[in-house]
């Protein structure tokens, strides 16, 4: 059974309408059918163009089919499979993505974007050697990159290779002070290690580069409360769990690398009753209406 819906754009793209059926007995002659390869890469572009829009709106599975038309039309064309790639990613078709990617890579060997998203998609699928590979081979290409290199640094410290780790965090804040994450994440290895009033300097210093980021200030309010300044403490662990009530979810906190010494500790900071409570208030919070804007 042929599906007519499918097959009708192709003969209209085609011109095969009006084309007579060959009588009984008649040769039918072979035909060969020109196509303008230019324009219909110049078709591939636009479709490229259009992906891209509509994922700046988040809208992927929108854009992933324009993109996958995009690579058939123009199959050459790196830009159309690393755009596919990176839709596949969004979405978390990890092996799809990877394949897409890969494909990009092998026409244009010397793009560093390309090569720092498959690391990030086999730092996803938790193959962190090959994310190091894959990171290491774009920064020799890119190597004043501070978002790459706080990647390799996450790859690094799932394999507890922790002064790599922290030398490539070391490395993501030489290239952009203000790129706290890094910092964080050297708190995160120093508390883990108990040396708990570097781990806390860190914290505070990301917490002052980023006057809305809610991850330092929980990490530096648990390691101060755990340190016995218990005021101090709580203070900051209200004021971060306001700034984001992800962070009061443990599970959330380890997918954010938490390690192991700081995740106990939260654990019994997250049951004092006065957090609690305060988690209770700020999840009861009616949310803003939808279409709303923070100022």
């Amino acid at each position: 059974m042929l599906n007519r819906i499918s097959l009708l754009p192709l003969v209209i793209v085609l011109g095969l309408f009006g084309v007579a059926r060959p009588a009984i007995g008649q040769a039918l002659v072979p035909h060969t059918l020109q196509l303008d390869s230019t324009k219909l890469e110049r078709q591939g572009l636009v479709l490229i163009q259009e992906a891209i829009q509509l994922a700046q709106f988040q809208q992927y599975e929108a854009a992933l089919p324009r993109a996958k038309l995009a690579t058939q039309l123009s199959p050459t064309s790196p830009e159309a499979w690393a755009i596919l790639g990176s839709l596949h990613l969004q979405i978390n078709e990890l092996d799809p993505g990877i394949k897409a990617l890969e494909k990009a890579q092998s026409l244009d060997q010397k793009n560093a974007a390309v090569l720092f998203a498959l690391g990030s998609a086999y730092f996803q699928k938790k193959d962190y050697s090959k994310s190091i590979e894959y990171l290491q081979a774009g920064l020799k290409l890119k190597p004043s990159t501070p978002g790459a290199l706080f990647d390799l640094g996450n790859s690094y410290y799932m394999l507890k290779q922790f002064s790599e780790a922290i030398a490539s965090y070391e490395k993501a804040v030489t290239q952009d002070k203000s790129f706290w994450p890094a910092l964080n994440n050297i708190g995160l290895i120093k508390y883990e290690q108990q040396r708990d009033d570097e781990a806390i300097k860190l914290w505070e210093s990301s917490a002052k580069i980023d006057t809305k980021a809610a991850e330092p200030r929980l990490a530096a309010a648990v390691a101060l409360y755990t340190k016995g300044r218990h005021d101090q403490g709580l203070a900051l662990g209200e004021a971060a769990i306001q700034l984001d009530a992800r962070y009061a979810d443990l599970k959330f906190l380890k997918e954010n690398l938490w390690g192991d010494r700081l995740l106990a500790d939260t654990k019994k900071f997250l049951e004092i009753p006065r957090i609690q409570a305060s988690i209770v208030q700020i999840k009861s919070q009616p949310a803003p209406p939808e279409g709303s804007m923070s100022q």
